[in-house]
């Protein structure tokens, strides 16, 4: 399926005590965001715990992303592990599904020189019977993914695109590689990327923003620069008001505000809520107009 410009959320996974899928919960999610305008969804991505997740719950968000998608935006989904074996088994898993695209950081225990990585992702697109995109996430993996590297791996038919925050990376792919489908996903500068011809943004806080989300995108296609800095500003403030005490259980919160059932935290451990950290962050999702 062709990517068209805009924004893409990278989905939170809705787990129930047992640390298994509330799958409704996620395709209301993924309906909220489609109706929101988003142009395509990365499922079980960072934001998305997909590390975390047992065997059953990694298949049951993955059916239930299909499901509710219905084939109406391009839709990816998160693979990562540390060995061409483990993404095998995640593959296998999603053999016969119907979705877009594998995505994959570079493995994230112990680092390896450049020559391996670009062996680990050729082995990966190898066994892959979808088309895999490459994920330069050197803040959680501590291994970046270079400009030589993507020029050879571009060579391997099955690797089609990648999602990273460099920017300089991003553009000069964009404009030597048109062809290669390029994620942009470095929030605090989404509207300079997006102004300086970049045409897809991705990050896991337009799941909680997809209002915000959707007016940004629609100021940036208006020309309408100091508007969708505007709405930008709201995501990133709602962000910053989350990070003091861990993002994933303040983003549980923001999620359940929109009324999306679950859990949404790192392996499924959910902090103790904090009853001033809740009234905040409810304050601020009204404040930037997600809830009323």
């Amino acid at each position: 399926m062709k990517m068209g410009s805009g924004f893409i959320p990278a989905l939170g996974t809705p787990l129930d005590e047992n640390c298994q899928v509330i799958a409704e919960s996620l395709k209301k999610q993924i309906n909220m965001q489609i109706e929101a305008g988003a142009q395509g969804l990365l499922c079980m991505g960072s934001m998305g715990v997909e590390p975390t997740l047992d065997t059953k719950a990694y298949v049951t968000a993955a059916k239930a992303a299909v499901e509710a998608n219905a084939g109406r935006v391009p839709l990816f989904i998160g693979a990562m592990d540390n060995s061409v074996s483990r993404v095998k088994e995640r593959c296998e898993l999603l053999k016969g599904l119907d979705f877009d695209g594998i995505v994959l950081t570079t493995p994230f225990y112990g680092k390896q020189s450049d020559a391996y990585l670009v062996d680990f992702f050729k082995g990966c697109a190898d066994v892959s019977e979808k088309p895999v995109y490459l994920y330069d996430l050197a803040v959680s993996t501590g291994q970046k993914i270079t400009y030589p590297m993507v020029v050879e791996l571009m060579k391997h038919p099955n690797i089609k695109g990648i999602k990273t925050g460099d920017i300089v990376l991003a553009r000069q792919l964009h404009v030597e590689y048109p062809e290669f489908n390029v994620m942009f996903s470095n929030i605090d500068i989404f509207d300079v990327a997006r102004t300086y011809g970049l045409p897809r943004v991705l990050d896991g806080m337009f799941s909680c923003t997809p209002k915000n989300a959707a007016a940004f995108e629609a100021c940036i296609k208006a020309g309408d620069l100091a508007g969708a800095q505007k709405h930008l500003n709201n995501i990133l403030k709602l962000r910053d008001t989350m990070l003091p005490n861990g993002l994933w259980p303040a983003f549980t919160i923001a999620m359940n505000l929109l009324g999306l059932e679950g859990n949404y935290s790192w392996g499924g451990i959910m902090n103790a809520e904090l009853p001033d950290e809740k009234e905040v962050i409810t304050n601020l999702m009204r404040e930037i107009g997600e809830i009323a």
